[in-house]
């Protein structure tokens, strides 16, 4: 291995370890407003490629079919609820609004698929149906569920998951999917040739870094997220709604992990399950930030595409027995240091 060798292997895996790093920033959000291990993150990767696949070629996508079941079903179980519980209008109101909202949508894209908008604008499109549906999936599946256990949690996590993929294989098929990219451009630095595709990833992580930094410093929905995941029970004592903060938590995620869909599938054929691997390793950066720490899951991420980069030149077949190894010293570490509070809650 040269010089310019290593380069490219760093460009390579600072590329993919910036998508790692959305995908990340997205679990750890999740898990410090709601305590659960989002493994489903990876199915919004490949709904949000292959939704923009189908807008690419002028075909309706059929993650809109997805989003209407959900808020149906959502819709009757919230029904359900307020006829036990005996409210009235208000509640019917508020039922009827999110169902009208994701009908909307759903119209929207139904209408507009045909017309076959700039690639930008389908992306963007593609981005909107995946945060609907992570809202509702969070409403049916999670939401009902915010006072259990994290291992009740993690059990419905995975539900989710194998359902998720069972109804990706039935909406997109076995075939992948690639679009093109975003920006069709190659730039000369050194003996770098660097694409435009590999620049709009990492001014697309830069800046969603930058706005989820300035939405919890400086918004009020930001301070409520916060301060839900400091402390749920007293975000409710001062009025916080905090089903409304797992709502927000999982919109924001689902839009990272759509746009890391929409991202990196101009430079890899995106198939239904694909985004699973991807989410996997995205999920080893937040532990190596202990589900808790944005920068450290970040940095975290950067390294695991880096390990990965160099390991597949090196020995391709066992990239991913070496990034997922990556785990067990953090884990070792964090039972150590978790070791003594223990004996400590014994004594």
């Amino acid at each position: 291995m040269n010089g310019n060798i290593a380069l490219l292997l760093i460009q390579d895996g600072l590329t993919v370890g910036a998508i790692y790093a959305l995908l990340a920033v997205a679990l750890v959000l999740v898990f410090t407003v709601t305590r659960i291990i989002f493994i489903p993150q990876g199915e919004f990767v490949s709904f949000g490629a292959l939704t923009l696949a189908a807008l690419q070629t002028g075909q309706v996508p059929k993650t809109i079919w997805l989003l209407i079941a959900l808020a149906c079903l959502v819709a009757v179980r919230d029904s359900v609820r307020c006829i036990r519980s005996g409210e009235g209008l208000r509640a019917a109101r508020g039922i009827l609004v999110n169902v009208v909202v994701s009908f909307v949508v759903c119209g929207l894209v139904y209408v507009l698929a045909p017309l076959q908008f700039p690639l930008w604008a389908d992306a963007i499109i593609s981005v909107v149906v995946v945060v609907f549906i992570g809202i509702t999936l969070y409403r049916l599946a999670f939401e009902p569920l915010q006072s259990a256990s994290i291992l009740v949690l993690l059990i419905a996590a995975v539900g989710v998951h194998l359902a998720l993929t069972g109804l990706g294989l039935a909406m997109f098929g076995a075939e992948g999917s690639r679009t093109p990219p975003m920006f069709d451009f190659q730039g000369q630095l050194g003996p770098l040739q660097i694409g435009g595709q590999s620049i709009a990833i990492f001014v697309s992580a830069s800046v969603a870094m930058a706005a989820l930094s300035f939405f919890f410093g400086a918004t009020l929905g930001g301070k409520a997220l916060r301060a839900t995941a400091a402390n749920r029970v007293g975000a409710r004592l001062l009025g916080i709604r905090t089903a409304r903060a797992g709502t927000l938590a999982f919109g924001l995620a689902a839009a990272l992990g759509a746009a890391s869909g929409v991202l990196i599938s101009p430079l890899s054929t995106i198939y239904y399950d694909t985004g699973f691997l991807i989410g996997l390793k995205g999920f080893i950066a937040a532990v190596i930030g202990g589900l808790v720490s944005y920068p450290l899951a970040a940095v975290g991420a950067l390294a695991i595409g880096l390990l990965e980069s160099f390991t597949t030149f090196e020995t391709s077949k066992l990239k991913d027995v070496i990034v997922f190894a990556l785990i067990l010293p953090v884990l070792l570490l964090v039972s150590f240091t978790h070791r003594s509070s223990g004996e400590e809650q014994n004594n």
